[in-house]
């Protein structure tokens, strides 16, 4: 719930018209070669002084002198910043979504159901991505007729997301609970685990190979959530109205769905190249089923009592927006940013909430959390950068990377 971790196929239509620009200069790089310009008075000594010549070095000069070959820089500098505009926004959403799930579920007063913020969240992602291929088609109709091709005509393929929708739904509801009884920075590292079990489904499901420092960094990250654990179920600071233990059990679980989900939209849909945003409502309309469904089953007779909409308030609204809006930046991070970039955005969002859990939570750093906090950075890196070991000079010659099968 608190973050979206569905699988995203394809890629978002932000900024369409840069790529474009972008792919069309690599079309016709023999035309625009920097080479040429400036090999272009060695090239007019050695051939004859034709006309000919002549009037290929004007188009030469031309084309260097051309406002759109002095574009091209510009193109980069926009794509980059897009980099840094996605992964700022990553960072704030996985900072802010969980803190304000923390401070809704923690403060005075009558608390809202857990499964009704999962219903509403999933209405306002399928909202959002109904917009969004609106926009993506240019018109109204032509969105409208693009969900209908492509979710109503192709009943088999929406049917598909059924199976991961449900596990969604189960997870998002498995982690209001862990965060009702973890605090903010403790949940924050310990959700990190939804890494190592992603990993573990792509190996035996996906029959993927991973290298010796991969299977090294998860082996870290296991150890440094263990650490961040002991610590959080041993302190001898009183948590009044949590379950250590409760909320570890539902965290783990979690992530293992999140896991299992992820590497099953992955194997049902690989190859596919339906929109992301096609995707999020096939997701969102499951989503919302199951979601009722599970709103009934578990807090039938509470909403029927209290009502639907019993304890939100405006910072309620807020959590649950924010946390939505979560799925379609991951989208935007998927385009712009690598690998080296989302690790960044994830190590800063621990770093963030421990920061502000100490100053409105009254949480407490000690060395084993800063010891496993440490060790679930690393290696986050080392996971998605292998080639990182290879720069540290004690384990650059101990440690060679090779797949690992089984």
């Amino acid at each position: 719930m608190v973050h979206s971790s569905r699988v995203t196929i394809g890629a978002p239509p932000f900024d369409r018209s840069i790529i474009e620009l972008e792919w069309s200069f690599k079309q016709q790089q023999p035309l625009f070669n920097l080479e040429a310009c400036g090999d272009r008075q060695q090239h007019q000594k050695t051939e004859q002084t034709t006309s000919e010549t002549a009037k290929t070095g004007d188009i030469v000069q031309q084309v260097c002198e051309s406002p759109l070959n002095k574009q091209l820089p510009v193109v980069s500098v926009s794509i980059q910043f897009m980099k840094y505009v996605s992964l700022a926004s990553l960072t704030l959403q996985n900072v802010v979504s969980i803190l304000l799930l923390r401070y809704v579920r923690t403060t005075r007063g009558p608390r809202f159901i857990n499964s009704t913020a999962v219903l509403n969240s999933e209405i306002q992602k399928t909202i959002l991505s109904i917009f969004l291929v609106i926009y993506e088609e240019k018109n109204v109709i032509g969105g409208l007729k693009s969900i209908y091709k492509n979710i109503v005509k192709q009943p088999k393929d929406t049917i598909k997301t059924g199976i991961p929708s449900l596990l969604y739904t189960l997870q998002n509801n498995l982690l209001f609970v862990a965060i009702s009884n973890l605090d903010a920075a403790t949940f924050q590292v310990s959700y990190q685990l939804k890494i190592f079990t992603t990993a573990l489904f792509m190996v035996f499901m996906l029959r993927r190979q991973l290298g010796l420092i991969q299977w090294i960094a998860l082996i870290l990250l296991f150890f440094g959530i263990s650490l961040v654990q002991i610590e959080n179920m041993t302190s001898a600071t009183p948590k009044p109205d949590v379950n250590a233990v409760v909320g570890l059990v539902a965290v783990i679980s979690a992530c293992t769905l999140s896991g299992l989900a992820g590497v099953y939209f992955e194997k049902i849909l690989k190859g596919s190249e339906t929109s992301v945003w096609i995707r999020n409502i096939q997701l969102g309309v499951f989503g919302i089923f199951f979601g009722l469904l599970t709103m009934i089953i578990s807090d039938g007779r509470d909403v029927q009592k209290l009502g639907f909409l019993f304890g939100y308030t405006k910072m309620v609204w807020l959590a649950i927006t924010v946390q939505s809006a979560g799925g379609l930046i991951v989208a935007l991070v998927v385009k712009y940013a690598d690998n080296i970039l989302k690790g960044f955005a994830t190590s800063s969002a621990i770093i963030i909430s421990c920061i502000v859990s100490m100053l409105l939570f009254d949480f407490h750093l000690t060395i084993l959390f800063a010891i496993g906090s440490l060790l679930v950075i690393f290696s986050i890196f080392l996971y998605s950068k292998p080639d990182l070991m290879s720069q540290i000079p004690i384990l650059n010659g101990l440690i060679r990377d090779k797949p690992i099968t089984f």
